[in-house]
């Protein structure tokens, strides 16, 4: 007498062959080399593998290699010409900022004044300027660049209701409040790309959209970058510095986070009236952050590579005073290669006699502004007489 299997029983027949014969059930799927792993390289069809062996191949043509300061200096001049070559050149003339104030609020302990200029023909920038209730003017301002987030509001105490706040929420904490908190002016800019500075497809999606990824590569089929474009507005901000009384000139400082650390980075070399730079969440390296993580469109220099790397660019605020804070937990910028970085940028202020000027905070926690020791630093330098 015969047995009829179920198909149930031959479908666990089957798997059971499967199984016996060393085979994968249900294997995922990853590509057309699946299989076929044990005859080739895998490694080379991996592109990432293939960019760092190329970066070993980079001249870095102008990698910092002076042995005192009138080298540093010439060293320098010519990276700085350089970088102008790849970010792009600002505008040869400068127009009317047309200053406008939009609305003026008192605080307990500050007073925020919302104004926009213009820093190029038909293109507008917003910005906050906070003044402390218990300094004396003129205040040494701090401009205070926004990372990647809703925008300026988000480091002047503004939550995504357009409310005042109370506690610093989000990873830059407010940090433009904190600037006020240590008796220095903030001058919170509105980053090109962010916040009411954005596109209206941007605009449409959440508060957090950025228009980087379409404007960056504007910029860059023209020849020029979100770097320089941002650098620029900087620059016209100090401008805009120059002609408030209430405000002292002569000791301007830069500070940011994540994006607005690269903006700050990159300001300060390319501006001399900046006095002092804070970066927060971004010096590294290109080998170990940008070259080899996915970042922003934002963040690229084409050929930089060929020239300098970030400390070289990172060198040429010195020997104005410059502080880096990271965290050891930051997964887009590795504290391992911030602090190669940092070591690197400290050489260049050891050749200038002024090692002290160049100092670095890691603390434990991920890409957020910390400040403990940062503000401190600044407030030290800026406000001295």
């Amino acid at each position: 007498m015969s047995t009829r299997l179920s198909r149930r029983d031959l479908a666990l027949a089957a798997l059971a062959a499967k199984a016996a014969a060393g085979a994968t059930i249900d294997r995922k799927y990853t590509g057309a080399l699946d299989g076929f792993e044990e005859k080739l390289d895998t490694d080379s069809f991996d592109p990432l593998v293939y960019v760092r062996k190329r970066y070993e191949q980079m001249p870095l043509k102008l990698a910092f290699k002076a042995s005192n300061k009138k080298q540093a200096e010439i060293w320098q001049k010519k990276l700085k010409e350089k970088l102008f070559e790849l970010v792009g050149p600002w505008p040869a003339q400068r127009d009317l900022l047309k200053p406008v104030t939009l609305e003026i609020k008192d605080f307990a302990t500050y007073k925020r004044e919302k104004f926009v200029i213009e820093t190029r023909p038909g293109l507008a920038l917003l910005g906050y300027l906070l003044t402390p209730k218990f300094a004396k003017a003129p205040y040494s301002p701090m401009i205070c660049l926004p990372g990647h987030g809703r925008g300026v509001d988000d480091i002047v105490g503004i939550d995504d209701k357009g409310q005042d706040r109370t506690n610093k929420a989000g990873y830059q904490h407010d940090f433009a409040l904190q600037a006020v908190e240590k008796g220095l002016a903030a001058v919170a800019v509105e980053q090109l790309a962010f916040g009411c500075r954005r596109e209206p497809k941007a605009k449409r999606g959440n508060l957090g959209n950025s228009s980087c990824q379409p404007i960056s590569g504007s910029a860059l089929l023209m020849g020029e970058s979100m770097i320089s474009w941002r650098a620029f507005d900087v620059s016209r901000v100090c401008d805009w510095i120059e002609t408030r009384t209430e405000l002292n000139a002569k000791r301007i400082g830069c500070m940011g986070i994540s994006g607005g650390g690269t903006a700050t980075l990159f300001s300060a070399a390319l501006e001399p009236r900046i006095s002092l730079a804070f970066v927060s969440g971004y010096l590294n390296t290109f080998k170990e952050s940008i070259f080899s993580l996915s970042h922003c469109i934002d963040n690229y220099v084409p050929g930089i590579l060929q020239w300098a790397e970030m400390y070289d660019v990172a060198g040429l605020i010195a020997p104005r005073p410059l502080f880096i804070e990271s965290g050891d937990k930051d997964n887009i910028f590795p504290i391992d290669a911030s602090r190669e970085s940092y070591e690197k940028t400290k050489r260049v202020y050891q050749v200038f006699g002024v090692p002290d000027n160049c100092q670095q905070e890691v603390f434990s926690g991920e890409h957020s502004f910390y400040g403990v020791k940062g503000l401190d630093f600044a407030a030290r330098h800026l406000l001295r007489a």
